[in-house]
């Protein structure tokens, strides 16, 4: 007896596979009846796959089990996270992560991991940086350490960036001309040994005309985007850039605020953008 696909669970790459098929013999269909360009099928096409995505995706919620389940996954791959030590729980889609770490770099590494798996909708961080005796240092040779590690990185000008430790917790302040420098300082003291936190304070220079800001912001996430950037909406106020509109994932999310950051003169992303799934 011959199977139908609908027999293998019909999961949501498996409808879009008929849907795909079934388009495509429409619009050979259409071609040969109506002699309509291929642009005009291709439109309708992409009208046609947007109008049932909302629905398609639905089918694909997890439950806050799955969810559990795909986070603890996640955390047990990422080879810098002891994932026994860590905690999850969800509700709802929100997840909650406690217990505690070793490194302030394991902490970060663990907050990005989680928040790589589909179907998160906000993260709750309930995690402490507990430092073993060998690693414990004094603020006054943190401090030195941070100096001497932003010194030796090329990509940020060391006088540029002021360093302020209390309690293992480093602030980062003062300005650069980019949004990379900014991340470079951050990056190159996040691991450092007996470090509990870092701060980023630092400003951004350039003061930008806003329409030339919001006409590249725009034209980076269509660039980049996996999904088509008119779900995004781009809003510049000053040096300040606020995204609304909805994303599907929480890689998206971050491709069109890194996109936002990218802009030269931007000080600050406000994101405003919802998930939906």
């Amino acid at each position: 007896m011959r199977r139908s696909t609908f027999d293998f669970g019909c999961g949501l790459f498996g409808i879009e596979q008929i849907v795909r098929r079934v388009l495509l013999d429409a619009c050979r269909l259409w071609l040969r009846t109506n002699h309509c360009g291929l642009r005009g099928a291709a439109q309708t096409v992409l009208r046609y796959r947007r109008s049932i995505a909302p629905s398609l995706r639905k089918t694909d919620m997890k439950t806050d089990a799955q969810l559990r389940k795909d986070v603890i996954a996640q955390l047990d791959w990422e080879p810098a996270i002891h994932a026994t030590q860590i905690g999850v729980e969800v509700k709802d889609g929100i997840v909650t992560l406690a217990g505690e770490v070793g490194t302030y770099s394991e902490k970060w590494y663990a907050e990005r991991a989680a928040q790589r798996v589909s179907g998160v909708k906000a993260l709750a961080i309930e995690m402490k940086v507990k430092l073993a005796g060998s690693a414990r240092r004094t603020d006054s040779d943190i401090g030195q350490s941070a100096r001497n590690v932003l010194d030796w990185t090329t990509s940020v000008e060391s006088s540029a960036v002021k360093v302020q430790v209390e309690g293992g917790w480093i602030t980062l302040s003062g300005e650069v001309d980019w949004q990379y420098q900014k991340q470079a300082a951050t990056d190159a003291v996040r691991a450092l040994m007996g470090v509990t936190g870092v701060s980023d304070q630092i400003g951004i220079k350039h003061k930008p005309k806003a329409s030339i800001v919001k006409a590249d912001i725009d034209a980076a996430i269509k660039r980049s985007a996996a999904r088509d950037s008119d779900e995004i909406l781009v809003e510049v106020t000053g040096t300040d850039v606020t995204l609304t509109g909805k994303v599907h994932s929480w890689s998206e999310r971050d491709l069109a605020t890194d996109s936002a950051w990218s802009s030269p003169g931007v000080r600050n992303v406000i994101d405003k953008m919802t998930l939906s799934f």
